[in-house]
């Protein structure tokens, strides 16, 4: 009998099918509604951006969205061809294969049956958390560059030019620049139309579906300019019609030389589509107070990739711009997502003629919105003038994307970020602390007006002991014993310390010794638990001692310290740093007695 956690292991769409009723059905089939509308000219889109035909887009979002809603933990998340997967497709593929050609369309279904594999390998192994090594600041870069590149394929459209389908960034702003007889004024009037009516329908009628009023309005102007003029004199070229009917069975290309050229972009892409879906789940999950299983999301989106590739659908991912419109709609479940990729369906089957009339220019113009909505300035801006290292992050991530093969261009923003983050945790904070005055508790503070003991020195160390930074641990101990040859003690605080490695406990105990041959000693204070089984695991704790690594609320901290020091030095001190310090005879001549106590520190307890 297999129980109920492993049912919902294998059958996840269990642990949210009791919430299902007639109120969530009606809300779900509107939220579905609205979404199949918008995701017409989307999916057309950014099948056009991959390089596929414009009904590959539609494909992508029917069998993939109905797998991934039911396999995944998300309420919200809604999968299908997505701006970042098609732009990767496109620049991945483009040199094996003619973009369009059936060759081209085998590849990409048979990427996507191979970066499924990867993201099912990922959620089986609970990997889930290594989206964390992808910062958003990355996936902010590789999407701005991702525009750039979106709006630079679509200018042979948008101008009329002819130039070759995989021709670079370069190529395509050269070829503008140098031959501006080439531009054919017509089609360009198209595509401005469509621009500039997508953005007042987005900034005045917001209750209009922006992308559809666009693309409207500019097939409306084409078609007048082609009555009137005929299409020979305008150059407005328009789509072929999309077939009807349910997306057709296909066939992945599993050949060893395939794999080869493929398995490296199919892990990119997974990579991708990881941080891309699960960043979005996360953040509407926040929204909603549900609670997520990440490996569960990725496992859904890898099934959905992998049977999508027998069903006609490109590498799919979950989209920022669905899943926030779904849930604004008003969805309660993952049916809303069903129903999208059902709805999409049966609308396909009345506008699949239409597409016939679709211009070309309309379509790049729809494109260069798409391209502009994907450009977070405000994020943007805020990282360029609050952080020197994520700005760095960014406009290597944005540059990558640009000049790089995509496939690439995360890995290279993922590695930077990866970088400056262990050149941080390389180097803990490390400050000079004294006790701090105050009856009943215990703290250290950092103030530069208290004074020094001159035996014993106290620092407080915030950050991981692991072998990149036991340099800089080591570095600082050091340069105590240079600036104060008489402080021989040191005590280190370490509530900040979360993580202590081997490397790191062999550097404890090494400075131990050391201080013990200047006749001085080590102390640890308020370590936490893991760190010290770690050093008790590594075979150091004895050699620090256990007495010497002191728990939070010690009853006699500096108790145990202070009578180990040098008493000659203790009776000729007037800085009375600690109340346990040793209070002189009063008339004698070497030492100093605060008057009631004034002068001495609060307990240290």
């Amino acid at each position: 009998m297999m129980s109920p956690a492993h049912l919902l292991r294998w059958l996840p769409f269990m642990a949210w099918w009791g919430r299902v009723d007639r109120r969530t059905l009606r809300a779900d089939f509107g939220a579905g509604l609205t979404g199949s509308l918008i995701l017409v000219p989307q999916a057309m889109a950014f099948a056009t951006i991959a390089g596929m035909p414009p009904a590959y887009g539609l494909y992508a979002a029917m069998v993939p969205v109905v797998v991934s809603a039911l396999f995944g933990s998300s309420w919200h998340l809604v999968s299908g061809p997505t701006t970042a997967m098609s732009i990767v497709v496109f620049a991945s593929l483009s040199p094996l294969a003619e973009p369009g050609s059936p060759h081209f369309v085998q590849l990409a279904l048979t990427l996507s049956l191979w970066c499924g594999v990867f993201k099912l390998a990922l959620g089986g192994l609970r990997m889930g958390g290594l989206m964390n090594f992808v910062s958003h600041t990355v996936v902010v870069g590789f999407i701005a560059g991702a525009a750039v590149l979106i709006a630079a394929s679509q200018l042979r459209n948008a101008f009329g030019l002819t130039l070759p389908r995989g021709a670079g960034l370069q190529q395509q702003l050269l070829t503008l620049v140098t031959q501006p007889d080439s531009i054919r004024p017509w089609v360009l009037m198209v595509a401005l139309a469509t621009l500039l009516t997508g953005l007042l329908a987005r900034r005045w009628f917001t209750r209009l579906p922006y992308l559809i009023t666009a693309l409207l309005c500019g097939s409306l102007l084409a078609a007048a300019l082609n009555a009137g003029l005929g299409p020979a004199r305008t150059g407005i070229a328009t789509l072929e019609a999309l077939p009807r009917g349910f997306p057709p069975l296909s066939m992945p290309d599993l050949t060893w030389a395939t794999m080869q050229q493929l398995l490296p972009v199919a892990m990119a892409l997974a990579l991708l589509s990881m941080t891309e879906a699960l960043s979005i789940a996360r953040a509407l999950a926040l929204r909603t107070g549900q609670r997520l299983d990440s490996n569960q999301d990725l496992i859904g989106q890898g099934l959905g990739n992998v049977v999508g590739a027998f069903f006609s659908a490109y590498p799919s991912s979950g989209s920022f711009n669905r899943s926030g419109l779904n849930l604004a709609a008003g969805a309660r479940t993952p049916l809303a997502a069903v129903f999208s990729a059902l709805l999409l369906l049966a609308i396909v089957q009345f506008v699949a003629p239409a597409a016939a009339y679709l211009p070309l220019a309309a379509m790049a113009g729809v494109l260069f919105l798409v391209a502009w909505g994907l450009v977070d300035f405000g994020h943007i801006r805020h990282i360029l003038r609050s952080d020197r290292q994520e700005s760095a992050v960014l406009v290597t991530s944005f540059l990558a994307t640009l000049f790089l093969r995509l496939e690439f261009a995360v890995f290279v923003g993922a590695l930077l970020a990866l970088l400056l983050y262990l050149n941080r945790t390389s180097r803990p904070v490390i400050e000079d602390v004294k006790p701090a005055a105050g009856d009943g508790q215990y703290h250290f503070t950092a103030s530069t007006s208290l004074p020094d003991c001159p035996q014993l020195k106290i620092l407080r160390v915030n950050g991981s002991m692991f072998f990149g930074a036991t340099p800089h641990v080591q570095a600082a101990m050091t340069e105590v014993d240079e600036r104060t040859p008489s402080q021989k003690f040191l005590l280190l605080a370490c509530p900040g310390v979360n993580f202590v490695d081997l490397a790191g406990a062999q550097m404890l105990a090494q400075e131990a010794r050391r201080r013990r041959l200047l006749g001085g000693d080590l102390y640890l204070f308020a370590l936490r638990e893991g760190p010290v089984d770690a050093l008790q695991r590594s075979g150091q704790l004895e050699a620090i001692g256990r007495d010497h690594v002191l728990p939070m609320g010690h009853p006699a901290l500096l108790g145990a310290i202070i009578p180990r020091l040098d008493a000659a030095v203790c009776a000729s001190c007037t800085r009375r740093v600690f109340q346990h310090c040793p209070t002189p005879v009063s008339g004698s001549t070497t030492g100093y007695e605060a008057p009631n106590g004034s002068e001495a520190r609060g307990p240290v307890q």
